[in-house]
């Protein structure tokens, strides 16, 4: 049993690559970063490979794909991604592109890749890491919150498509909120309820495993995706700016 985890070297991708070892899967762990890939083999132990690869590219996930079909891998868990703050306009563009490339191209390539394999042999498993952000518009996020809620349409869709075919594949999507990873550090933020990413993994693998389509892992985060079906866009609109605003002139005056 093989588990593939992008952006693997830290983070909920870390946490799920411990998880999934406990229970016996060997490892394959892709990122960027190479000293950070071979600290988390270490962490992780025996039966654990590392791929250092951008897969922002159409290239390099077709390459990551044909290097490890070989090995019959049974899980792909999509967590490699990135966020960013600040005003739209402000943004620097090409910042903003390689985070579409990545968060969503990425995703759906090695979504669409992998399903098709695991189809054929009707078994698999595919978790995509979106965010609660997905459920609600994001000013001073806009990028990052509109590559979240791509992520969990695109997975919500292919999986009623499995599920009309009787398919035994499983498609997910994992909605966390603000976890306590470096994350949160790339964002220049701290969030004074951060979720423990090592927790958040088990919750995420059990559900996983009982085959959730979405899994939101703490009541407050379920009740706030399910109030957002309900409150005015202008309403939401306003209240995300006022959270974000809040945590930007925080971490300025923590600087």
């Amino acid at each position: 049993m093989i588990a593939l985890i992008t952006g693997g070297s830290s983070g909920i991708g870390l946490s799920i690559a411990k998880e999934l070892h406990k229970l016996g899967y060997a490892i394959i762990l892709v990122a960027r970063d190479l000293e950070k890939l071979k600290k988390a083999q270490k962490d992780i132990g025996e039966n654990t490979e590392i791929i250092e690869l951008d897969i922002s590219t159409l290239e390099n996930c077709t390459k990551l794909y044909n290097m490890v079909k070989p090995k019959d891998i049974d899980i792909l868990i999509n967590s490699a991604g990135f966020g960013l703050h600040g005003k739209f306009l402000e943004q620097n563009l090409q910042t903003q592109l390689d985070m579409i490339d990545l968060n969503v191209k990425a995703t759906q390539i090695l979504t669409k890749l992998f399903l098709n394999d695991f189809k054929e042999k009707n078994y698999g498993y595919i978790l995509n890491i979106a965010s609660t952000a997905a459920f609600s518009p994001g000013p001073l996020m806009a990028c990052y919150f509109a590559t979240k809620a791509y992520v969990l349409r695109l997975t919500e869709a292919i999986a009623e498509e499995i599920r009309q075919e009787h398919s035994k594949v499983y498609i997910g999507c994992l909605c966390p909120g603000p976890v306590a990873t470096h994350f949160n550090d790339l964002l220049g933020v701290k969030f004074a309820k951060a979720q423990n990413s090592d927790e958040l993994a088990q919750f995420a693998v059990a559900k996983m495993f009982k085959r959730k389509m979405i899994i939101i892992p703490t009541l407050n985060h379920k009740l706030n995706a399910f109030l957002n079906k309900f409150v005015p866009t202008k309403v939401l609109l306003k209240a995300n700016y006022n959270v974000q605003i809040k945590k930007i002139n925080n971490a300025k005056k923590n600087k």
